[in-house]
């Protein structure tokens, strides 16, 4: 078998499990996101993206588009258990798993060949598991590189399956071609077809260091390695310590520091989340930001005291990412905790910590109702208007 990755990506998965919960929802236009000019669209269901809908985009031209869409406010909670549980049935099929965030994973199969002789029938026999276990579809690529595994997954969704054979690579990325190559943002796209690049194959016949020279030295060979379907070396192993992250690439770029702050929110929502059922308490966040040439940002601050809430996390992520910006378009966005240690609770309570234990004991109420199907959302976090 050689070399294999699994991408498993979960379809629409916001939007799919608020219609697992409401069947009175299924085939019909759904938004995940508030109503209002100062927000943005977290995801749709498919019968929603028919309309042009996606995800980053402004509600109002949302539903502009869709005035009949259905607008459901996210519910994190709800969302990180149904992750947790199809991670888990991930994780216990392979060894090699690698979350990248709260809808997608890798699993690396390499060496596997006497349990998985055939990785489409594995792939399939993954699907129908997450599926009977969950309620859920995932679309799952399959490569020999974590780079072609994630371009396959989007091939076929929703509930696809698309094996690309070792060798095959170049054939694939012609196939999906250069609008859908994934990493490559609105500029470099323009970038490219100014100067008479439209396709994968012609942008093959130039040197690295030609397009280097067109496009910048990270871009130009972001694109030389891309278009062959050789792994630029985004997924390249595992993080070297213990840490709980989230990314999430956006096309368009993300613009604008209310959409970002959105999601820099819900991020923070997701990270902490998954720290507290996994009881987890970090000491240490962090941000990652790739702007639309490929440049790729990192910051991390580590407070004098332990992180316990999301609103600590969202407060921390909002000010790196200001420090860091520079006003261009977010290709990538991405926070992660990390210095992780076992605990639920503020350690050494004295009267200087009751502020964080009103806190803690605030996120774990909001946890529970929202569990049990509330919509809560902290006032200082509502916009005007609201």
């Amino acid at each position: 078998m050689g070399d294999a990755f699994f991408h498993i990506d979960l379809d629409a998965f916001f939007a799919s499990v608020e219609i697992l919960d409401h069947p009175e929802y299924k085939g019909k236009p759904l938004i995940i996101g508030t109503p209002g000019p100062r927000h943005v669209a977290s995801t749709c269901s498919y019968e929603a993206r028919k309309y042009g809908v996606h995800s980053a985009m402004p509600m109002t031209t949302a539903l502009r588009l869709c005035p009949d869409a259905i607008c459901v406010k996210g519910r994190m909670k709800r969302y990180s258990e149904m992750s947790r549980s199809v991670m888990g049935i991930i994780k216990a099929f392979a060894p090699g798993f690698l979350q990248v965030s709260i809808d997608e994973a890798f699993l690396d199969l390499t060496g596997m060949e006497r349990i998985y002789p055939l990785p489409g029938k594995a792939a399939r026999l993954l699907k129908d598991e997450i599926r009977n276990e969950t309620g859920l579809t995932v679309s799952i690529g399959v490569a020999a590189s974590r780079f072609v595994a994630k371009l396959a997954s989007d091939y076929r969704k929703p509930d696809g399956l698309t094996i690309v054979p070792h060798g095959k690579e170049e054939a694939f990325v012609d196939a999906i071609g250069l609008r859908k190559l994934w990493g490559i943002g609105e500029s470099t796209y323009q970038s490219l077809m100014r100067k008479g690049l439209i396709t994968p194959q012609l942008i093959r016949r130039r040197s690295e260091e030609e397009l280097q020279r067109m496009l910048g030295t990270s871009s130009g060979s972001y694109i030389f390695k891309a278009v062959r379907g050789i792994d630029p070396g985004i997924y390249q192993g595992e993080a070297k310590e213990r840490s709980i992250s989230t990314e999430k690439t956006f096309y368009p770029d993300l613009l604008g520091m209310d959409a970002i702050d959105s999601y820099l929110l819900e991020m923070s929502q997701e990270v902490m989340f998954r720290a507290l059922d996994e009881k987890k308490i970090p000491r240490t966040v962090g941000i990652k930001i790739r702007y639309g040439d490929f440049t790729t940002l990192s910051a991390q601050d580590t407070p004098n005291k332990p992180v316990y809430s999301s609103n600590d996390v969202y407060t921390i992520a909002r000010t790196l990412f200001r420090s860091r910006y520079g006003g261009q378009g977010v290709r990538l966005l991405g926070v992660v905790l990390s210095g992780l240690y076992d605990g639920e609770d503020v350690e050494q309570p004295d009267f200087f910590s009751q502020h964080e234990e009103r806190e803690r004991r605030l996120e774990k109420t909001i946890l529970t109702l929202s569990q049990h199907g509330s919509r809560i959302i902290r006032a200082r976090n509502l916009r005007p208007g609201e």
